[in-house]
């Protein structure tokens, strides 16, 4: 579900924070352009529901490199939509090279979480394909968090409102509300949170999807709009709640992009 099809290997993303009116107006400006995402539709809000479950040292390397704004970076997370056991989840490798996303992608048969959060790669009935790319992903994937020790730390959930190109992936926009957070350190895909951490209420989190140039219609949507660039990282957010280190209400870290 969700993007199950849609991840581009590389591409450019840019992210700005508008008001929940404004996403209104930007989400009729967007329709004249992209259709809305198969998964949207006839949901409230036309939007569905995205969880991850983020991985990181004790020590919270990957956090820290980010923060720290190392060029070269990387987060490790597990993707699912619903708590289904017969819909896959999806374990994911999310690169900055400079100002380029890496996304690498193998998606999994629930029973498989466990072995491969334990270090075991899964027998082949467990993948969901057995394209080699996917199987080399979930290769690398285990050997960064091997090599780093990382274990589930930090659950995301949000409401994704996404729009795509009817003829190729070259472009994709999402919109997402309502990100909200919590510690989770047992390594179970629920979507149930208690107590979470709300990273944004009254704003949206736009992002704008492309590979090759900046098309046009881009920039006359930010010009429109008056859209500003800035950083959105939800998972870092996250984190900086849960130690005590948080912004304001609202106020998602803009100096982060990934």
């Amino acid at each position: 579900m969700g993007e199950a099809n849609t991840l581009m290997a590389s591409r450019f993303e840019l992210k700005y924070l508008i008001p929940n009116a404004v996403a209104l107006q930007v989400r009729d400006f967007i329709q004249q352009h992209l259709e809305l995402d198969e998964y949207g539709r006839g949901q409230p809000n036309l939007s569905y529901p995205v969880h991850s479950l983020y991985l990181d040292s004790d020590d919270w390397k990957i956090y820290w490199r980010t923060v720290n704004g190392d060029k070269n970076r990387f987060k490790l997370r597990i993707r699912y939509y619903t708590e289904n056991p017969k819909a896959p989840v999806f374990f994911e490798i999310k690169r900055r090279m400079k100002d380029v996303i890496l996304k690498e992608r193998c998606g999994v048969r629930r029973p498989a979480v466990e072995e491969i959060l334990n270090g075991h790669f899964p027998l082949d009935p467990r993948l969901v394909s057995e394209d080699p790319e996917e199987r080399q992903a979930l290769v690398e994937f285990q050997r960064l968090m091997l090599h780093l020790n990382a274990k589930p730390k930090m659950h995301v959930a949000y409401l994704r409102e996404a729009y795509v190109s009817t003829y190729n992936n070259e472009f994709r926009i999402t919109m997402d509300r309502a990100v909200q957070v919590m510690p989770r350190f047992d390594g179970a895909l629920q979507t149930a949170m208690e107590n979470p951490y709300v990273c944004t209420e009254d704003v949206v989190i736009l992002e704008l999807k492309f590979t090759g140039r900046f098309p046009t219609w881009y920039r006359e949507l930010v010009q429109i709009f008056n859209c500003f660039q800035c950083g959105a990282a939800k998972f870092v957010e996250g984190t900086m709640l849960h130690h005590g280190r948080h912004l304001p209400a609202n106020d998602i870290v803009r100096s982060m992009v990934l």
